[in-house]
């Protein structure tokens, strides 16, 4: 069995995420320590007691969900003895899940990811004022219509696929304008349900220029080192492995589509059978994307029963993924 390790976006985060981790393990708490060092205030507060309106802003949400990612690898790899240099055949993350992938594959260290998040954060807030811009979520359109309909709807404006997160959902980007006018032409081309997302900015379209050259000049003071396993590119759709290519090609991103419905076909294609969302929240678009293909969502086994998780005879089901041998299973 090939596995490979994805981590998630925005909108997976919620209050509390990550405590009942960090109680049971001190390898987990560790990494909670290390982030609240990095940015120099005790974010864990926000990511454990709320409010969620503070937890939910941009600046916080990014190094939060990085964080719980994190410290829920490590639990697999004190736990189970897992490395994503030799379990992982690949890592993968959605928008701000590409620094969790980079972090947990050791091409960023945890202090660098968190404040690089955090300055992401803050720039894509930045980049438009609240109300200028919007996002939309169509739903039951393919993404060579999506893609059109954006175009019908830009009329001299900024509107472009965002995100195509697979199994017919699609995420447009830009004015807002341009995005209601998305919205409408959608529903002509057949979308079963085209509306706009409760979100602060428009992510991943030209409107984040500002926030591509901040993360430009952040990305180009901190060291990147190749990962352990290769990285899946958001904007690629394809594996990389060069720092200097890693580092471009996160610019790219901040106003760049995800693609990530071609991201997992890819990971699919050359021989990844399951796929371990690493981090906050359920399974939601990788599910999508990948047919019948097993997705395992390792947070929500250690949040349901810690204890069942600690070494106990060798290391044979230690994780409740893990066999005699090493090998993987569900």
């Amino acid at each position: 069995m090939t596995a490979a390790f994805t981590f998630p976006g925005q909108g997976s985060q919620a209050v509390g995420m990550g405590k009942a981790l960090a109680d049971a393990f001190p390898v987990a708490k560790a990494v909670f320590d290390e982030v609240d060092a990095a940015l120099g205030e005790k974010l864990t507060a926000i990511i454990w007691d709320g409010p969620g309106e503070t937890l939910q802003l941009t600046e916080n949400a990014q190094p939060a969900l990085m964080a719980v990612s994190i410290a829920t690898l490590r639990v697999l790899e004190s736990e189970a003895g897992f490395s994503v240099g030799r379990n992982a055949a690949f890592v993968a993350g959605h928008s701000l899940g590409e620094y969790s992938a980079l972090a947990a594959a050791g091409s960023l260290t945890i202090s660098d990811t968190a404040k690089l998040l955090r300055t992401r954060g803050l720039a894509m807030q930045k980049a438009v004022p609240v109300g200028v811009g919007a996002m939309a979520a169509l739903l039951g359109l393919d993404y060579e219509t999506a893609v059109a309909v954006a175009g019908e709807a830009a009329q001299g404006q900024v509107c472009q696929a965002a995100n195509d997160n697979g199994g017919g959902q699609v995420v447009v980007s830009g004015d807002k304008a341009a995005v209601d006018r998305a919205v409408e032409i959608a529903k002509t081309k057949g979308a079963k349900r085209a509306m706009l997302l409760p979100v602060s900015a428009p992510f991943h379209c030209q409107l984040m220029q500002p926030a591509a050259d901040a993360m430009a000049q952040a990305l180009a003071g901190v060291t990147i080192k190749a990962p352990a396993a290769p990285l899946v590119s958001n904007v690629l759709a394809s594996a990389i492995t060069d720092p200097d290519e890693i580092r471009r090609r996160l610019v790219e991103q901040v106003t760049g589509t995800v693609r990530w419905r071609e991201s997992v076909a890819y990971m699919a294609g050359q021989g990844v059978t399951r796929f371990f969302e690493i981090g906050a929240g359920k399974v939601h678009v990788i599910a999508h994307s990948m047919g019948n293909r097993a997705v395992i969502n390792t947070l929500e086994r250690v949040r349901r029963r810690p204890e069942r998780y600690r070494c106990g005879q060798g290391r044979a089901g230690s994780f409740g993924l893990m066999q005699p041998g090493g090998e993987f299973d569900v």
